[in-house]
């Protein structure tokens, strides 16, 4: 567990004066500034003190609270958004191609997914940014009715140009969601619990994969209405969106010490963990020059070109998946039967290199590891005779599973917990997020008809994509050791650096306390 410590300057101020009683402000005010002014003890024995004022028992029912209330409700927001991000694949098999009249010729389909991109890249930090001047609270329910008006509109799109406008649309609204989702959950997370609650969060999309396809099944099974049954799965899922959105704007709480089903006492603690080992101002105001200093930082594009490396193995396992277990000659039935057990154990796998993560404090090995399952897994499958060697070819499969949602989530876990500026925490996300999602156009152009049944150039182009993320996850790792060890060096004293109160980390490397979390 992180030292604790308290920025005496801006943490009452920052308050919301509804959330604590003024005689609470006080209090915690009066208690504050005495261990921080108190002669007698050193800056690390007044953290230590701190520290060992929160009971422990109190802390964890408040934790609790949060998995109990504000996973589930992020989860089915997920959910959502990755069904109608994914529901035209669905309605593709029902007859959408033909209904729209779209040219087989002009690649008019690939296009309409392809311009998904677009707007989801150029929009996401403009509206990250709005997220943390409005609060994610907000911001995300916001977005979810959007995306949710744009998917329910498509009932009404009759041609190539209608679907092409709601796409572009759905791109934009849904372009800073998971980033924001990051940046919620960093309000009411330590560093140390991040990645686990990421993982199950994350964990939603496969059960999204699978709802969405029972749910496809049995809504085209609706014969004689009055619209094709294709856009019923349009009315269905866009309208629940719609829904949601309206609750998730009522329940969602501002921030920690704001949440409604937290007493007074356990707002108290909630305010002052995330405090001390998250953000190093909680709510602080939006300042946009400042945030923008991050993209200064020459570790924040080692970060993007990380990104980048994830996105092509991400993006074509969850495209291309199917094609790549149809090379084992199965039925059509089979073929989506056998996409079920590798998807599930990517799902596993990330949940354990989660909670390893968190239990161990250490970010880069996993994500370097993640790397190394997709990186061997596709080259596997690429030099083996796939059909003498049916099992090996199965297994390959799983190991690209197990390397594309980890590396995702603890990745955005590593920089986070080593941004404690929210602003800059908020503005890289959006960035390095749509990044990687981005390089689906890549993974849709590499997977071609022609190269099939075996796919050589896309897998190989997937496998050294997947292996320059390994070689660039390794070195920032090692100049993160290096550097904390320099900075040791320089300060004459051994740091952990999981004990750093996140006011130290508020100006990053540029700051002598700095060190990083590994």
């Amino acid at each position: 567990m992180a030292a604790l410590h308290v920025n005496t300057d801006n943490k009452v101020d920052n308050t919301d004066p509804n959330v604590l009683h003024a005689d609470d402000k006080l209090d915690l005010e009066h208690s504050n500034s005495s261990h921080n002014k108190s002669p007698s003890l050193s800056a690390a024995d007044q953290d230590v003190h701190l520290l060992s004022s929160i009971d422990p028992k109190a802390e964890r029912a408040v934790v609790w609270r949060f998995d109990l209330h504000l996973l589930p409700v992020l989860a089915i927001m997920y959910l959502f958004n990755s069904l109608d991000k994914s529901n035209l694949g669905n309605a593709k098999t029902a007859g959408l191609e033909k209904s729209l009249g779209l040219s087989v010729e002009k690649n008019e389909y690939s296009t309409i997914l392809s311009v998904f991109f677009v707007p989801y890249v150029l929009t996401a930090p403009f509206l990250g940014l709005a997220g943390k001047k409005y609060g994610p609270s907000r911001v995300l329910p916001i977005m979810m009715f959007c995306f949710g008006s744009c998917t329910l509109l498509v009932v009404a799109a009759h041609n190539f140009a209608g679907i092409m406008t709601l796409r572009w649309f759905l791109g934009m609204s849904e372009s800073a969601f998971f980033p924001l989702v990051i940046y919620y959950q960093t309000m009411f997370y330590r560093r140390g619990e991040l990645a686990r609650r990421l993982a199950i969060f994350y964990a939603a999309q496969s059960i999204a994969s699978a709802f969405g396809g029972l749910l496809s099944f049995g809504v085209f099974q609706i014969k004689g209405g009055a619209l094709e049954p294709w856009r019923y799965l349009f009315i269905i899922e866009g309208g629940c969106t719609i829904l949601f959105s309206f609750f998730a704007f009522w329940y969602l709480p501002k921030s920690a010490a704001e949440a409604h089903f937290l007493s007074a006492d356990q707002k108290k603690i909630a305010f002052q963990r995330i405090q001390l080992d998250s953000s190093s101002v909680v709510n602080e105001k939006l300042n946009i020059r400042e945030s923008l200093t991050i993209l200064k930082e020459p570790t924040s594009w080692i970060i993007l070109a990380i990104q980048v490396c994830l996105g092509v193995p991400l993006q074509s396992v969850n495209l291309f998946l199917p094609q790549i277990i149809a090379r084992l000659k199965y039925d059509t039935v089979k073929t989506n039967l056998y996409t079920v057990a590798p998807n599930v154990s990517g799902a596993v796998m990330l949940l354990v290199l989660a909670f390893a993560s968190d239990y161990t404090r250490l970010r880069f090995p996993f994500v370097a590891l993640g790397f190394l399952f997709t990186f061997v897994g596709m080259v596997i499958y690429a030099t083996i005779d796939v059909q003498n060697q049916l099992q090996v070819a199965y297994f390959a499969s799983f190991m690209m599973t197990w390397g594309t949602s980890a590396p995702s989530v603890l990745l955005d876990v590593l920089y986070n917990n080593n941004i404690a500026h929210e602003g800059k925490r908020v503005l890289l996300t959006s960035i390095g997020v749509p990044m990687a999602n981005m390089m689906g156009v890549v993974s849709s152009n590499i997977f071609r008809n022609n190269d099939a049944p075996k796919y050589l150039p896309a897998l190989a182009t997937t496998a050294a994509f997947g292996g320059m993320g390994l070689i660039l996850t390794l070195l920032f790792g090692a100049y993160m050791i290096v550097d904390n060890k320099r900075r040791d060096g320089r300060q004459g004293v051994k740091v952990d650096p999981t004990t750093i109160p996140t006011e130290k980390l508020r100006d990053g490397p540029a700051s002598p306390d700095f060190r990083w979390c590994l």
